[in-house]
């Protein structure tokens, strides 16, 4: 969409839009994920950009569903204005697919037992979801013509990957595969609730994909030594970068530089900060990985309100 005046165009789209929709489909891929289809005639302008494309799903209030959702560029801020009840809650999701000819986004929500005195908008949302049901997309929009960023996956070709994560980031990990080039090579550890958990991926020949279930062991402790050992036999061009410390029970855990510098090694993180934060400084700090050779992001931290 464009204004046009003598001798200029002025556009007018913004890189994020609002899009409302409603599902057409709920597939349970195994006990811990649900694939949710949305679909709505403006999602034919959802961008397809793949990798770890993040966007927020935006969740009716209590009191007034999406009556009282501001629209202007200072809608979270106003948002947080209104009385609670009225609040919509807002929780941050992978783009696990998107069929623009079809006006459809698949997104994979991870179910499981709630946690005591935490919100969970998104949880209660998917265990009550039915076809119909409707929900807000904010999330980029193709028509805009410049880089929408939510991007954090900046892997040098030809670089060694390692990519690893739990049950939140599994989705952003298996698109980030389906869109490597076949001559990417590397490992991937994904760390999950249990076997069952091990879905079928589409990865490179030289991709080496490993589950693993932690069938009632805590976060990270499957995760933290199946990364840190296959870290240590990786090729790095160790530096002397200071690591800033990141207090993750205060502050968001999000070290992903936009661009990446010349990497023989690329690594990927994204699960609980503090299994990050553990990660993060093996590699960066002890192994000595550029820092813009690898993004290690808290994607949730236990304990506390994900908002």
């Amino acid at each position: 969409m464009t204004t046009q005046t003598v001798g200029l165009t002025i556009d007018t789209v913004r890189p994020w839009e609002a899009f409302s929709c409603r599902v057409r489909a709920l597939r349970r891929l195994s006990p811990s994920f649900l694939r949710v289809t949305f679909a709505a005639e403006e999602l034919r302008h959802f961008a397809d950009n793949g990798y770890d494309q993040r966007f927020k799903l935006i969740f009716p209030a209590p009191a007034c569903g999406f009556e009282k959702l501001p629209t202007s560029d200072r809608w979270y801020a106003e948002l947080r204005e209104l009385p609670e009840p009225e609040q919509c809650r807002v929780r941050t999701y992978t783009v696990r697919a998107v069929r623009r000819e079809l006006g459809e986004v698949d997104v994979d929500m991870v179910i499981h037992e709630p946690h005591e005195g935490r919100p969970a908008p998104a949880l209660e949302w998917a265990l009550n979801a039915e076809v119909g049901s409707e929900l807000v997309l904010l999330g980029p929009d193709a028509r805009y013509r410049g880089e929408h960023g939510g991007i954090d996956f900046h892997a040098p070709e030809n670089a060694e990957l390692l990519i690893g994560g739990d049950e939140t980031a599994a989705p952003a990990i298996a698109a980030i595969l389906e869109r490597l080039p076949i001559t990417a090579h590397g490992k991937v550890f994904i760390e999950v609730p249990e076997t069952a958990d091990a879905l079928e991926l589409d990865a490179p020949p030289e991709v080496e994909v490993h589950w693993l279930p932690r069938e009632g062991a805590e976060w990270g402790e499957k995760l933290v030594p199946a990364v840190t050992e296959a870290a240590a036999g990786l090729r790095i061009r160790a530096t002397l970068d200071e690591l800033e410390d990141v207090d993750v029970d205060t502050e968001t855990l999000w070290d992903a530089p936009e661009r990446p510098e010349r990497c023989e090694s690329y690594v990927w993180i994204a699960a609980e900060a503090g299994v990050v934060k553990t990660l993060r400084r093996t590699i960066r700090q002890d192994l000595g990985l550029p820092k813009g050779c690898g993004a290690f992001m808290g994607y949730w931290r236990l304990g506390k309100d994900a908002d």
